[in-house]
C-alpha cells in the first residue's frame, strides 16, 4: 500500500520533462538531449555535450520529412541545485547554420535517496525557416517527479507549452538503470544501460498551428491529409494518448565524460490533422564532458 500511495502521488503531483543528470541537462520528451541517466550530483559543474539524432521527435510526433540533426549543449549547475543551460541545433542537409536555440533554467530537488524532481522554464528560438514541428510553440514550463523503486524507476512528467499554440502533456516512464560491475579498459570506466518504456498523453494543437504556418509547403511535404476531414482536424485540442515508445540507451562512462548510443522505437496513436505519422525507429549518439 505504501508503494501504491507513492505511485499515486507521482501521478497527481508536480512532475517534469527536464532532468539534471550527473551535471548535465536532458529533455526527455524532446528530440535532443545529453544522456538518459538521472543521478543527482550536488556539485558546482559545467557540462558540454554534442549529439547526433536520426530524426527530430517532439512529444510523439515527427515532421512529414525526416530531419537528422546535430546539437550542442552547455549546462551550468550550482551546488544548491539551480541550473541554467543553452542549446543550439542544426538540421543536416540545409544551408542554415543554426535552426534552433534553446535557453532555460530551473531547480533540481532531491529530498530523499529514492525521490527526486525538477522544475524549469525553457525558451525555444527558431530561425525564419521554422522547419521543425516544435516551431509551433516557443515556451515550456515543466515539472518532473521520479521515484526509484528497487526493481524499477517510475517517472511522471508534466509540460505546459505555449506561444503560437498551447498544449499540455503528461508522460509516464518506467525504466531500469543498470551499471556493470566489471570494467572495460581500466578500473575507472564502466558501461551503463537504462532501458525504458513510455506513454505520452496530451493535446496536439501544435500540429494544427504548424499546418497553418506552412500552407505553402503542404503538398510538397505531404503535410496535408486530403479527405472528408479537410482542411484541419477538430480534435487537436482533445487530451488523449499520443504515443507509446521503448528506448534502450547504452553508455560508456569515465569519471568526467560519457559516450552514449540509444535506440528508440516510437508508436504514434490518435494522429490528428496534418501529420501522417507511423511507427519509426530513432538513433542518437551523444558525447558530453563534465567539468567539476
Amino acid at each position: 500500500m505504501k508503494s501504491l500511495r507513492i505511485l499515486l502521488f507521482l501521478i497527481i503531483g508536480n512532475v517534469a520533462n527536464t532532468a539534471m543528470a550527473a551535471g548535465y541537462f536532458a529533455r526527455g520528451a524532446g528530440y535532443h538531449m545529453l544522456g538518459d541517466t538521472d543521478t543527482v550530483i550536488r556539485k558546482r559543474s559545467l557540462s558540454v555535450g554534442i549529439s547526433y539524432g536520426s530524426d527530430a521527435l517532439f512529444f510523439g510526433r515527427t515532421d512529414p520529412i525526416s530531419y537528422p540533426f546535430m546539437s550542442t549543449d552547455v549546462v551550468y549547475n550550482t551546488k544548491g541545485g539551480f541550473f541554467v543551460y543553452g542549446s543550439a541545433l542544426r538540421l543536416l542537409g540545409y544551408r542554415t547554420f543554426v535552426d534552433e536555440v534553446d535557453l532555460g533554467g530551473g531547480y533540481l530537488y532531491h529530498p530523499s535517496k529514492k525521490f527526486s524532481g525538477s522544475i524549469s522554464y525553457n525558451r525555444f528560438i527558431f530561425n525564419k525557416e521554422e522547419r521543425i514541428i516544435e516551431s509551433a510553440t516557443s515556451n515550456d514550463i515543466n515539472f518532473k517527479n521520479a521515484y526509484n523503486f528497487k526493481t524499477f524507476k517510475s517517472t511522471v512528467l508534466l509540460d505546459y507549452l505555449f506561444g503560437k499554440s498551447s498544449d499540455f502533456f503528461m508522460t509516464f516512464t518506467q525504466s531500469k538503470y543498470i551499471e556493470t560491475k566489471w570494467n572495460v579498459f581500466d578500473d575507472k570506466d564502466y558501461l551503463s544501460f537504462d532501458p525504458a518504456v513510455s506513454a505520452i498523453f496530451g493535446t496536439q494543437n501544435f500540429v494544427q498551428r504548424y499546418s497553418l504556418d506552412h500552407e505553402d509547403r503542404l503538398n510538397a511535404d505531404n503535410i496535408y491529409r486530403f479527405g472528408p476531414n479537410a482542411p484541419y482536424s477538430r480534435n487537436n485540442g482533445r487530451f488523449s494518448i499520443l504515443n507509446y515508445s521503448f528506448k534502450i540507451p547504452v553508455a560508456y562512462n569515465r569519471p568526467h565524460y560519457t559516450f552514449e548510443f540509444s535506440y528508440k522505437y516510437s508508436m504514434p496513436v490518435n494522429v490528428e490533422g496534418a501529420l501522417e505519422n507511423k511507427n519509426e525507429s530513432f538513433f542518437n549518439l551523444t558525447f558530453f564532458y563534465v567539468f567539476y
